[in-house]
């Protein structure tokens, strides 16, 4: 063995993907599902987003249709009006990127000439992506928690479809925001489909336990029909454009 050969570097560490993927390099894995996405979306020049949850077992047939060609129409409709914007990219619709409600989103975007974010999430079953998200606007995730970031950092409005787990949690993590004002701006959170929401979830109950204060009712909007939801988007969403893209909330620290 020559001195060259004992004096050989070991590799810079940023490409050592042995301990990229070992416990150490952890945060570094949970810093780049923040800062990737952040250099993507400012890269496509992303201000804010209007988000879709929802099941994924809502298919474009069946006897839950209905669901899914109303988030496809609505998808389309916000679309359509936030094209005609000045600006940067505005109110783009997001969804987790995989079937179901967040196929019909991503596919109303498409349809009216607009481009889509999909935030997937590696799962045990696999969750794959729908074919009607953006190519360059689609992420796979990790971290659930991160994702949930992302869900929040751009959005300006959320319409929440009928759901399971999924769509409940991340239902219930917005409106904890909003209540507890950990962001600095209102998001305009709406309940689709009056007939599931006030047979899931009795939001009355909790107000008159004490759980939540009778203004928090406020929080939200329940609504049966593609038009009430859109008009309520497009007659609160901020027409201004205040922020660099992408337009982050920032969280609010109350000492």
């Amino acid at each position: 063995m020559n001195q060259s050969d004992s004096l050989r570097s070991p590799g810079l560490a940023y490409k050592n993907l042995d301990f990229l993927e070992s416990d150490g390099g952890r945060t570094l894995r949970i810093l780049s599902e923040y800062l990737e996405p952040y250099e993507r979306l400012r890269k496509e020049n992303i201000h804010e987003t209007v988000v879709f949850f929802g099941s994924a077992r809502i298919s474009s047939t069946g006897p839950l249709q209905s669901y899914y060609d109303d988030a496809r129409r609505l998808a389309s409709m916000i679309t359509t009006w936030a094209l005609g914007l000045d600006g940067p990219r505005r109110f783009v619709i997001c969804t987790g990127g995989g079937g179901g409600i967040m196929e019909a989103a991503n596919k109303g975007a498409a349809e009216a000439g607009g481009v889509s974010i999909g935030l997937n999430i590696g799962l045990p079953h696999e969750q794959r992506p729908n074919e009607f998200v953006t190519p360059e606007l689609l992420f796979e995730f990790h971290y659930f928690f991160m994702r949930k970031l992302w869900f929040s950092h751009l959005a300006r409005a959320l319409v929440v479809f009928p759901g399971g787990f999924g769509t409940l949690d991340e239902l219930m993590d917005t409106l904890t925001l909003a209540q507890t004002g950990k962001l600095g701006r209102k998001v305009i959170i709406i309940l689709y489909g009056s007939r599931y929401w006030n047979e899931i979830i009795n939001f009355e109950a909790l107000a008159q336990h004490g759980f939540i204060d009778p203004e928090d009712l406020n929080l939200f909007t329940i609504v049966d029909d593609v038009d009430s939801a859109f008009n309520i988007l497009q007659n609160n969403l901020p027409l201004s454009v205040q922020e660099d893209s992408p337009a982050i909330a920032k969280s609010i620290s109350k000492s």
